[in-house]
């Protein structure tokens, strides 16, 4: 019963767009224009040519020396995946940190793996110019004060994603937009314009597959029924799939510390799980932050081979409320991984014995012998 319409689309007014030539009028749109790779102005880029997301899998034949601009989840993803096909890969990245917005205990294990998988690491450094000689690409290197020249076959350009918008003619339909962020949306997903929605890429921060499909259901329940959804309820997991995983929902230590929360971390490394040391997995840790007093998840990290698939307990324990000390209570088959939320809950409950119920527990254990 969906009526397709295929051609260049674009906004004709603040209620109706254009196909080609063909006039459509609408009561409600919704924007679900997606994103593209983010090019930098780097000279002589373009005429050497460069890899994104998109064509990178269209590849023939390995590159023997491949160069990785960015170390986000693509780019630290792409650079383990190559390394281990057989390329000679470089991965550049401007600050001190892969993964940025991760934490930096996580983000210290992925780099300190990469450079024993034989990855050449270069941080502080961007790419300043390209030059073709004789069909090899020389990419000139700025580190710090240090300028170096490396041969390479391929580039791939991971700098991030930004709203693929501009052929829309927004300003038509008036509405508002950011060349950098997209489509402005509040916290219903509904753009300046009160016909007109939008979600995924085109206006999500968050651009995950996962986010846009939850973007989506919340703008077409409130475009078509007059709901009231809002995208600040949900709880937001991700996962970046190097070996290890590294998986994250909820708030950082330090997005916690600048709303003044009263918080503790709970930290149990991989090792202390007998399945990771069975599996030869136990590079890793589970972090957890949670309320003082009664125990509320307010995020986690997980460093772990499938943390992506183990994370998700932590998100069905926070869209329930549930405190870390409840998960004490859960039982894990054994042993699997698993067994770390487990040992979270249980250490979390330990740190509630303050001297004063330790004294009171022991006077019951000494009554209760006493008794016996």
């Amino acid at each position: 019963g969906v009526d397709l319409f295929f051609g260049q689309a674009r906004f004709s007014s603040p209620s109706s767009i254009m196909v080609g030539e063909q006039r459509i009028r609408f009561r409600k749109a919704i924007i679900a224009t997606g994103a593209k790779a983010m090019i930098p102005q780097i000279e002589g880029l373009e005429e050497a040519g460069y890899l994104t997301n998109e064509t990178i899998f269209n590849l023939q034949a390995l590159p023997r020396r491949m160069m990785i601009l960015g170390g986000g989840p693509l780019g630290c993803e792409l650079a383990q995946a190559f390394r281990r096909l057989g390329s000679r890969v470089f991965i550049l990245q401007r600050g001190d940190q892969f993964l940025k917005k991760e934490d930096p205990d996580a983000a210290s294990i992925i780099a300190r793996i990469f450079r024993e998988e034989g990855i050449e690491v270069l941080f502080s450094s961007q790419l300043k110019k390209v030059v073709v000689e004789k069909g090899i690409k020389m990419a000139h290197v700025v580190s710090g004060d240090e300028e170096k020249v490396f041969e390479i076959d391929q580039i791939l350009v991971a700098l991030g994603r930004i709203p693929e918008i501009e052929s829309l003619d927004l300003e038509s339909a008036e509405v508002e937009n950011d060349r950098g962020k997209g489509v402005r949306v509040n916290d219903n997903l509904r753009s300046s314009n009160p016909r007109i929605f939008a979600a995924g890429d085109c206006c999500m921060p968050f651009k995950f597959t996962h986010m846009a499909d939850a973007s989506a259901r919340i703008a077409l329940q409130n475009a078509l029924f007059g709901g009231r959804k809002k995208i600040s309820s949900l709880n937001i997991p991700w996962c970046t799939y190097t070996d290890p995983e590294v998986a994250h929902v909820g708030m950082y230590e330090r997005e916690a510390s600048e709303k003044g929360l009263d918080f503790e971390t709970v930290r149990i490394p991989l090792k202390e799980v007998d399945r990771a040391l069975l599996d030869e997995e136990e590079e890793g840790f589970l972090k957890v932050l949670c309320k003082k007093g009664n125990g509320k998840i307010l995020g986690a990290t997980l460093v772990a081979g499938h943390a992506g698939e183990m994370l998700s307990e932590l998100s069905v324990a926070m869209k329930a409320g549930l405190s870390l000390g409840r998960l004490s209570g859960v039982i894990h088959p054994y042993p699997t991984q698993a067994e770390i939320f487990r040992k979270a809950g249980d250490l979390h409950n330990s740190r509630k014995l303050n001297p004063f119920t330790k004294k009171i527990l022991k006077t019951w254990m000494k009554l209760v012998n006493l008794k016996g």
